[in-house]
């Protein structure tokens, strides 16, 4: 009887701890609210994950401008895009886990009643930017997709829209993101992984963002290309520290997705290695860039037979820096920006210096980052094929060949810098085949939203991987 009651009286005592029984089920371990810094830190690393891991599921950018290729799996490197999910995961990561989580880190920084208004502007204008880079991937990759109607949860057929509509949105969204930048106080700080709330190289990068999404509109809008190319070119990277630089820890699940997926300390897969596209390219040119990109076979840099099978041992696959589960990701770099600025001053727009000069200081920079000197830039430049005087072809050719390279490690820009510029000229590896120029919308958005995709199809000109998007008409 006393052990009863002892029991009685302690679930009385319990009882009278919380209000309601529903206490009883809040895990402890598990946040319930997030803060806007969490959230916006976590966009920028799924934003950063999946441009850069090489992931069969997810990305395969490596392979479509031939910078990797395989060992045996060969549906990826011959365009195959339903034999996995892969549309559907980097759909489903943009909007999901990149769109969806800025969306909310918004919300939370607009309902903040208690940080400086000129701070709330600042990380107001932080996401913006983040969100029209993310909106821009899904354009640059996909076409028309859902976007007025999109991230909301009460509409599961969200229509499609216009891609080049989406595109002029998304530019006046930066503009105004750019306005609003008071660089002499703070954004979030702890939670700002690219620039620790560094304001002015903020204005760098939003700049530099406007200077690329302007390049890519060259072709369809020349008018308009030239507006934005001028208003931001004096405010762009203007050395590799300006680069927009996510840096992984040693430890999954921050580590380098790279490393988690090449031989190495975090994994034994044997799956990937360099392109003869490349490599060949690179060989011809002594490239003082190979030992940082490529391992080596007997001293040598030996390219893989783009889209077939391949002995591992006898390839060379990725340096050991690329492997590094601490190597850091870039969204953007200077070396990027000067082949954009060098591209600009070809096509006739106002910018200062030569296409030359920029064309130059583009290959410096990607030297210098990946570890090479100034002196192995100069004597690099001083070839005949790398001169930008004598190099063969027309402007196109040469800048987007150097632009290829230095786009090492950033399959996705080298994607669509090639789409642009058509250079190099890319073969498929087997007849029949064409070199994707956009991915094919997600197989399941057939059942979700399947007349909204249907329509978007028919406006694009077909689903397929070979439809070319809205500016690539040359």
């Amino acid at each position: 009887m006393k052990k009863l009651l002892i029991c009685l009286f302690s679930l009385v005592f319990m009882a009278s701890c919380v209000d309601d029984l529903e206490d009883y089920n809040i895990d402890q371990k598990r946040a319930t609210t997030v803060p806007a810094a969490t959230l916006f830190t976590g966009a920028v690393k799924n934003l950063t994950d999946v441009l850069t891991t090489p992931n069969v599921n997810t990305n395969n950018y490596r392979f479509y401008v031939q910078h990797w290729t395989s060992t045996q799996y060969l549906d990826e490197p011959r365009y195959n895009m339903t034999s996995r999910l892969i549309p559907q995961n980097v759909w489903q990561t943009l909007y999901r886990d990149v769109l969806n989580d800025l969306k909310e880190s918004k919300r939370l920084v607009m309902a903040d009643k208690v940080t400086a208004e000129n701070v709330k502007k600042n990380q107001l204008a932080q996401i913006e930017i983040m969100e029209v880079y993310a909106w821009s991937v899904l354009v640059n990759t996909f076409g028309d997709v859902p976007y007025t109607e999109a991230l909301d949860p009460t509409n599961s057929l969200p229509v499609y829209d216009d891609a080049q509509t989406v595109y002029n949105s998304i530019l006046g969204r930066l503009n105004t993101a750019l306005g609003q930048i008071d660089p002499a106080v703070l954004g979030f700080k702890e939670g700002d992984v690219l620039y620790t709330g560094n304001m002015a190289k903020w204005v760098k990068f939003g700049n530099s963002l406007k200077l690329k999404l302007g390049m890519v509109i060259a072709d369809v809008d020349q008018a308009q290309a030239k507006t934005l190319v001028e208003a931001a070119a004096p405010n762009v990277f203007t050395s590799n520290a300006d680069n927009a630089a996510f840096r992984y820890l040693s430890s999954t699940p921050n580590n380098n997705p790279i490393s988690s997926n090449v031989k190495g300390a975090l994994t034994s897969r044997e799956d990937f290695v360099a392109a003869n596209t490349l490599v060949d390219v690179m060989n011809n040119l002594s490239d003082p860039r190979r030992p940082f990109y490529f391992s080596t076979i007997e001293g040598k840099f030996v390219g893989g037979q783009y889209g077939y099978t391949n002995d591992y041992a006898k390839t060379s696959t990725v340096s050991t820096k690329l492997a590094d589960p601490t190597f850091e990701a870039l969204l953007m770099d200077y070396a990027e920006v000067e082949f954009l600025l060098a591209e600009a001053v070809e096509r006739g727009f106002s910018v200062t210096g030569t296409a030359m000069e920029h064309y130059n200081n583009g290959i410096t920079a990607s030297i210098i980052y990946w570890g090479g000197s100034a002196t192995d830039a100069v004597a690099y430049i001083a070839q005949p094929d790398v001169n930008y005087l004598t190099a063969p072809g027309e402007w196109r050719q040469k800048i987007g060949k150097q632009e290829w390279i230095a786009l090492y490690n950033r399959g996705y820009d080298a994607w669509l810098t090639w789409r642009r510029l058509d250079s190099p000229n890319l073969l498929p590896p087997v007849e029949g085949l064409i070199v994707p120029t956009r991915l094919i919308y997600p197989i399941n958005e057939q059942t979700l939203n399947g007349a909204n995709r249907s329509a978007a199809a028919a406006a694009i000109g077909s689903d397929e991987s070979s439809t070319k998007l809205f500016w690539d008409v040359r």
